[in-house]
């Protein structure tokens, strides 16, 4: 029998998750919904680091608190870590680098692999929970194009304003409306758009709508992380040439 290595508390589960401190209901399909995945993950909530000043302010100032919380994780038994807030890729460097391991903060890092796909003449769109917050340096951290199309949840009906607002009761039937406002608008304006974005973790379980609406591939936190998982957790493949002390 091959010999097996510990140095880890929990096995089986690869991906860390850095939670936003939040009392708001999170539904199936949410990052923060341990139902919303196929394969198990860690949780870690962040202390003080609660949707408003991570989007409204400078997560930088919470980077300590990331960081600590992120190496439990990782002592726990994550092989990667990653998080519950778009808005988090201004502190994607500092925390790869302070934790040692792959680090996935923001769904917004998935727009230059997606415009790589996309042919000559379309662009890759956004769709926020804060137009109003999400700057050039987001999009720089993420290393996406400054000119980036961005649609926001700002004026709907409650998405943006109940999320942010950490709020105990949430009408999720207008969240979905607010989604589907977002993705019209955002296909009223330009017509150049080849595919779209989610960064809020928790547009995650509106994908499917999106798609449906504008005809358009929809990526999504839930896209990312599962892309992270399976290069954490490759699939084994039985292959008659398996060397069986693998």
């Amino acid at each position: 029998m091959p010999v097996e290595h510990g140095g880890k508390t929990v096995f089986g589960a690869s991906v860390g998750i850095l939670m936003l401190e939040t009392r708001f209901p999170r539904i199936f399909g949410d990052v923060g919904n341990a139902e919303s995945w196929p394969f198990p993950v860690h949780y870690k909530v962040v202390p003080g680091a609660t949707p408003d000043n991570v989007v409204r302010g400078d997560p930088g100032l919470l980077l300590d608190r990331f960081v600590d919380a992120g190496r439990e994780l990782v002592a726990m038994g994550a092989d990667g870590i990653t998080t519950t807030c778009g808005f988090l890729a201004l502190v994607q460097e500092d925390i790869k680098n302070a934790l040692g391991v792959p680090v996935a903060t923001s769904s917004l890092m998935q727009i230059p692999m997606v415009q790589s796909l996309l042919p000559a003449g379309q662009r890759v769109a956004v769709i926020t929970i804060s137009k109003a917050t999400l700057t050039e340096a987001h999009l720089t951290a993420a290393g996406a194009p400054l000119d980036t199309p961005i649609i926001g949840t700002d004026d709907g009906r409650c998405f943006s304003r109940d999320v942010l607002g950490d709020a105990a009761e949430i009408n999720f039937s207008d969240c979905r409306l607010d989604m589907i406002d977002a993705a019209k608008q955002l296909m009223e304006t330009e017509r150049d758009i080849g595919a779209i974005v989610l960064e809020c973790t928790n547009m995650a379980p509106y994908a499917h709508d999106i798609r449906k609406i504008t005809g358009l591939p929809v990526y999504s936190a839930h896209s990312f992380i599962s892309w992270f998982q399976a290069g954490l957790r490759p699939r084994k493949f039985r292959l008659e040439l398996d060397d069986p002390r693998i």
